[in-house]
């Protein structure tokens, strides 16, 4: 295979060339390959048992302990954290890891997890214990607080009423605080009164007393209060129940309910436990209540002294788990991801090994045998791995090999889809025709350079941010900082073309108009063109003048139109560099001419006229300017025909006829060309019998029809048992089909496509007039004012200007041109060639591994 190496000096213009692998691993060297791979991150394993259940596989048990240790370590981690513990940093926890590998440290962190779980789940157990204790006896304290204010309340109604008597002998309580069994009427009708108290629920309270109410029928007599919700501790499992974060509290009422017999009292208490109330034994007697509210007292003090201690111990055991326990979670998670990996590969009986396929970087062979190498040291053996290489027919996966400038660049490209193969990598042109284009609609000097500035910024800090912050937004930027200093780059380049900072211009060279020197006031003044040129961009006599959005909208519309059927046109040519690479030369006078020559048929020939109308001096020759959308127009409409005043040069009717005959002639071109292609190597193939196995042909090389799968073998390299694909019966219709809807959508392409490049024109122009009118509105009118007022007014004007420019004009219209250019690419340049269609390598790798799971703190 050393036909398909490829060179040693990585591109983007290609997806790196890549080659299936076999390895053949002893058993007991597996676990510390699976590791040198993965720290590698150059090998794409294949799963070698697509019908085993994954419940039926080898290491299936070695996993379920990896579960079980991250259950263990999840409960840790939240135990943790809900006490506001610091966990200590990966980085600082990596010497804790040093020799600590493989199904021994597994194991031993396993016994370990599950000693510390056990020992702080009973902490947690007595903890909760003691303070639902705690929350009963506090419960107890606040009913003997509110029965004795009830109580007291009672006696002295008592009193007042009995002075509105004539007989001031008659109690309203009658000796119910006095004790039991005295006789005397309770509510002076000669029985005695009994009574129910506890606590319940805030939000039960009004359904309990309709229930007594109804079931009791009225004869009892209930008063409640209610329990202030600091008095009550909140137990830690009620408080950790509370969804959303927000605190729960407990909101309770402390009730007395007073009834004659004990049939309904036993209904009372029925009735209040089925509600879930709390029941307390209280006393009648002052006196008794004076000493159970002094003992009660007592005991919550020694109970929040031992919950005090109890706390401590379970937050010194839990800070000692957060010393290490960053370094646990890296151990159980790359272990996992190694026996998972294991799990792909199968074992051959008859060599006694582990046998395992996958892809890797054709150059980077040499780089994985000698981590083949260092495996066999680690694990203590002299005998390692054996790689062969294996010739395939199957799609490859698509990897690139980027750096931190390149990698968001080719990020842009992959949201829109993964590249075939070795396809053409729109990522390399993108680097500089997505910052420029971004630049043509951002022009200014001065909002380029704070753009500039700010990537430049986040560029020279970018080792502390590595790791991220966890701000969406700011990562975001981060990430995308080198294209964001491009972006601010071209954007001063075209500020200068513009000749556009804040909305001012600048005096970089000699105007090539003169102002003449008398005038009336409140005149229209023509300004005299001299015969020097301005050196570069706009003339700077533009600014300000009547005519100035005339003159640049003009400019701006013609020149997005030029943009964009260039970027378009380069597209296109890129399709002969695919067809040339997969050997499919037939494509390129079947596919590319027609279309690269109805393009430019058309739109290159409208592009051809601006540049042509822009080199002509119109006030020499005497007459005015041609419209070109007019001329555009009539070239459907009227061929042949040309008004006078839209003539552009001799002889135009001729050309443009020829032009609009050869667009014609490209239509059935791109009809019929390529089916009739396809039939003739279908018939190609029925003829030979069969699909040229054994072929030296390169990857994804051949005929219009190749990809099917094959076996091969050749000196030196291992055979892949493959089954060829059944040959699927050739439907012209429907590849008749496919290219005319394929025909339509590029010619109607052409059209919506080059009108989308106008937003080029569109934002270019709202943006300046944004800027304008911003600083007409704040500095512009401060400058007007002049002594102590004008510096205030003006400090204060620059300090609105200048947040609205970093809000609105930087921020807001950098965003919104920064998703208009990537629509031009994703839309009108990467659908000319690009397919797209690929599957991304994915190597074997312990990235995130050392970082606790998101959801767990």
């Amino acid at each position: 295979m050393s036909d398909q190496r490829v060179s040693q000096y990585p591109s983007l213009l290609r997806s790196e060339q890549m080659s299936l692998v076999q390895l053949y691993v002893p058993i007991d060297q597996a676990h510390s390959v699976v590791e040198e791979l993965a720290e590698l991150q150059r090998v794409q394993f294949k799963d070698l048992n697509p019908d085993v259940n994954p419940f039926q596989r080898t290491y299936v048990s070695q996993i379920r302990r990896c579960d079980e240790a991250e259950r263990r370590l999840r409960f840790l981690t939240q135990q943790i954290t809900a006490q506001a513990i610091p966990i200590r940093p990966f980085e600082d926890t990596v010497a804790l890891l040093a020799g600590r590998s493989g199904p021994q440290a597994l194991e031993e962190l396993d016994t370990r997890l599950a000693e510390s779980e056990q020992r702080v789940a009973a902490m947690n157990g007595s903890y909760e214990s003691l303070e639902k204790r705690a929350l009963e006896l506090e419960e107890a304290r606040q009913v003997l607080r509110e029965t004795d204010v009830f109580f007291s309340e009672a006696t002295s109604r008592t009193q007042e009423i009995r002075s509105s008597f004539d007989e001031p002998s008659a109690p309203l309580l009658g000796d119910v605080e006095a004790g039991a069994g005295a006789g005397e009427s309770g509510f002076g009708g000669g029985f005695e009164l009994e009574f129910v108290a506890g606590t319940i629920d805030r939000a039960r309270m009004a359904t309990f007393e309709r229930v007594l109410w109804r079931v009791l029928r009225g004869n009892l007599y209930m008063n409640y209060a209610e329990i202030d919700d600091s008095a009550l501790p909140v137990p830690t499992s009620v408080a950790g129940d509370s969804a959303g974060g927000e605190e729960k509290k407990l909101r309770k009422n402390a009730f007395i309910i007073f009834a004659h017999g004990q049939d309904l009292l036993d209904k009372i208490r029925k009735i209040a436990e089925s509600m879930g109330a709390t029941l307390f034994p209280i006393d009648s007697n002052a006196d008794k209540r004076e000493e159970k509210l002094r003992e009660v007292t007592s005991r919550i003090e020694d109970l929040n002294s031992v919950l005090y201690n109890t706390n401590q111990t379970r937050r010194a055991e839990l800070a000692k788990i957060g010393e290490s326990i960053s370094a646990w979670w890296a151990v159980v998670l790359k272990e996992k991801v190694v026996y998972t990996t294991l799990n792909l590969w199968q074992w051959d009986q008859g060599r006694k090994t582990l046998v395992a396929e996958g892809w890797v970087p054709t150059r980077d062979i040499p780089t994985v045998q000698a981590a083949l190498r260092r495996a066999s040291e680690n694990a203590g053996t002299s005998v390692s791995a054996i790689l062969h290489e294996l010739r395939t027919h199957k799609d490859p996966p698509t990897f690139h090999r980027t750096n931190k400038f390149t990698d968001a660049f080719q990020s842009i490209i992959d949201a829109y889809g993964v590249a075939s193969y070795q396809e053409v990598n729109p990522g390399l042109f993108t680097v500089i025709t997505f910052p420029f284009l971004f630049a043509v609609m951002f022009g200014d000097i001065g909002h380029g350079i704070v753009m500039m500035l700010s990537a430049l910024t986040l560029i020279l800090i970018e080792n502390k941010f590595k790791k991220g912050t966890g701000n969406e937004i700011f990562d975001t930027f981060f990430y995308g900082r080198y294209i964001i200093f491009l972006m601010g780059l071209f954007a001063i380049f075209t500020g200068f073309m513009y000749n556009d900072i804040f909305s001012l211009s600048l005096h970089l060279a000699k105007s090539q108009f003169r102002w003449p020197t008398d005038f009336e006031k409140g005149t229209v003044v023509e300004a005299i063109q001299t015969a020097a040129r301005y050196p570069f961009g706009i003339d700077p006599a533009w600014h300000g003048t009547d005519n100035a959005l005339i003159f640049t909208n003009s400019l701006k519309m013609k020149m997005s139109v030029v943009i964009g059927v260039i970027h378009m046109s380069f597209a296109i040519c890129l399709q002969v560099l695919n067809h040339l690479h997969f050997k499919k030369p037939e494509l390129i006078w079947a596919e590319f001419l027609p279309q690269i020559l109805f393009m430019e048929s058309i739109f290159g020939y409208l592009i051809g006229c601006i540049v042509y109308k822009w080199s002509v001096d119109w006030e020499a020759v005497g007459r005015n300017p041609p419209n070109l959308l007019n001329m555009l127009i009539k070239l459907f409409l009227s061929p042949g025909n040309v008004d006078p005043d839209d003539q552009l040069y001799p002889g135009q009717a001729g050309v443009q006829v020829f032009l609009l005959l050869l667009a014609l002639v490209c239509v059935p071109w791109m009809l019929c060309t390529k089916p009739y292609l396809l039939y003739r190597e279908h018939q190609k193939i029925v003829e030979q019998g069969y699909h040229g196995i054994g072929s030296t042909s390169n990857q994804n090389g051949g005929g219009l029809l190749s990809g099917d799968e094959g076996e091969s073998d050749g000196e030196g390299h291992g055979v892949v048992a493959e089954e060829m694909d059944e040959e699927h019966e050739f439907d012209m219709g429907e590849h008749v089909i496919h290219q005319v809807i394929h025909t339509i959508e590029f010619c109607l392409g052409c059209i919506s496509n080059t009108a989308s490049y106008l937003r080029l024109w569109a934002l270019s122009l709202a943006h300046a007039q944004l800027s304008e009118v911003l600083w007409s509105m704040t500095l512009d009118k401060a400058f007007a004012m002049e002594g102590i007022a004008g510096i205030i007014f003006t400090f204060l004007m620059f300090s609105m200007w200048f947040t609205l420019t970093v809000a609105i004009l930087i921020v807001m219209e950098g965003l919104s041109a920064f998703l208009h250019a990537l629509r031009l690419h994703w839309v009108e340049f990467n659908g000319k060639f690009y397919g797209g269609a690929g599957t991304a390598f994915t190597p074997l790798t312990f990235d995130g591994c050392d970082e606790i799971p998101e959801g767990v703190l």
